[in-house]
């Protein structure tokens, strides 16, 4: 039997892929590659080059594979991106996957990890957020993910699958061992960026507003990396094999760093400064969004072990370093 990730050529999905392998798990991967990259999944996966949105290419696969499981990461995720192509956001984001699930269904497969966001609570009068937080979100991007949340749910009371839905907050790092990281030339990934300016591959960071109500005027995020973030999903992968039911939960430490804190923290990392210009706010980017993150610890007995600023950002900036001669070589 095996895991199917869909998306898991890009950022998440492929690092997802690294911690299923070295669990010795069997696994498929589904993506398109219109954003990943080939080269991101490893040999002793199974890549499938295709959509999850085709229904005839996912029954197939489920039937062919023996899927037991899904983890789906396939989507759009820019937030700034939505708010100009709302129609293309809930195609690829909510009609795509709703015909996934219906493969799901259909197919029998009784597990499914499903790829949220923050963004679903849009401007929270509270921080941390916790999940019982109305869901207001103030972006097409965040309003896609919202509706499947509740196609997850309804489904779920209707038929024989089980799911768990993880609200990440802001990702960042990469592999430990170097494997895989951020690899989108034009991601909009603050510590990306800031690795790339820092590293000359940008002339610049701009900084969207410095009048929010935070200490120092930019926004203030929760940054979870992103292997913490993949050994959660393992968690819950875990969770649904013990047949504990479906959950909703949080991905992030409870602790929130402003964009000018972690501009900081990416020039300690790379030892030089870099230009930093100041930027009118950006529509859709809450002042603050930290995560309420107890539930998933004690849900998913699941402990971070990466939860450092400098860590992340080291890291990142390593792989950014790394990823030269990686797209060199592909």
């Amino acid at each position: 039997m095996s895991v199917l990730v869909t998306g898991g050529a890009g950022y998440i999905g492929s690092h997802m892929v690294l911690e299923l392998l070295d669990a010795g798990e069997e696994v498929v991967v589904l993506d398109n590659l219109s954003t990943g990259f080939r080269w991101a999944v490893p040999d002793e996966a199974t890549l499938v080059v295709g959509d999850v949105g085709d229904a005839d290419v996912v029954a197939d696969l489920l039937r062919a594979r023996d899927v037991e499981a899904i983890v789906h990461f396939a989507g759009s995720i820019v937030v700034p991106e939505s708010i100009k192509d709302p129609l293309g956001y809930y195609l690829n984001n909510t009609v795509k996957t709703r015909a996934l699930i219906e493969c799901a269904v259909r197919g029998g497969v009784k597990r499914f990890i499903f790829s949220s966001t923050a963004a679903v609570y849009g401007m929270p009068d509270e921080n941390p957020v916790a999940e019982e937080a109305p869901l207001a979100p103030i972006s097409p991007y965040g309003s896609s993910k919202m509706m499947t949340e509740l196609m997850l749910r309804d489904t779920g009371q209707a038929h024989d699958l089980d799911y768990v839905a993880l609200r990440y907050f802001n990702v960042a790092g990469a592999d430990p061992a170097g494997r895989s990281g951020q690899s989108t030339p034009e991601a909009t990934h603050l510590i990306k960026v800031a690795s790339q300016a820092a590293l000359g591959q940008r002339p610049r960071l701009e900084v969207f507003g410095t009048d929010y109500p935070t200490p120092d005027g930019t926004c203030i995020r929760d940054y979870i990396h992103v292997t913490d973030l993949a050994r959660a999903h393992s968690a819950a992968l875990a969770h649904l094999r013990g047949g504990r039911g479906s959950l909703v939960l949080n991905c992030g430490y409870g602790r929130g760093y402003s964009v000018l804190e972690v501009i900081d923290a990416v020039k300690r990392a790379a030892r030089g400064d870099f230009e930093v210009r100041l930027a009118d706010r950006r529509p859709g980017d809450p002042a603050e969004l930290v995560a309420a993150a107890a539930r998933i610890r004690e849900a998913l007995n699941w402990a971070p072990t990466l939860d450092d600023l400098d860590t992340i950002v080291a890291q990142a900036l390593a792989w950014e370093r790394r990823l030269v001669n990686v797209r060199a070589a592909s």
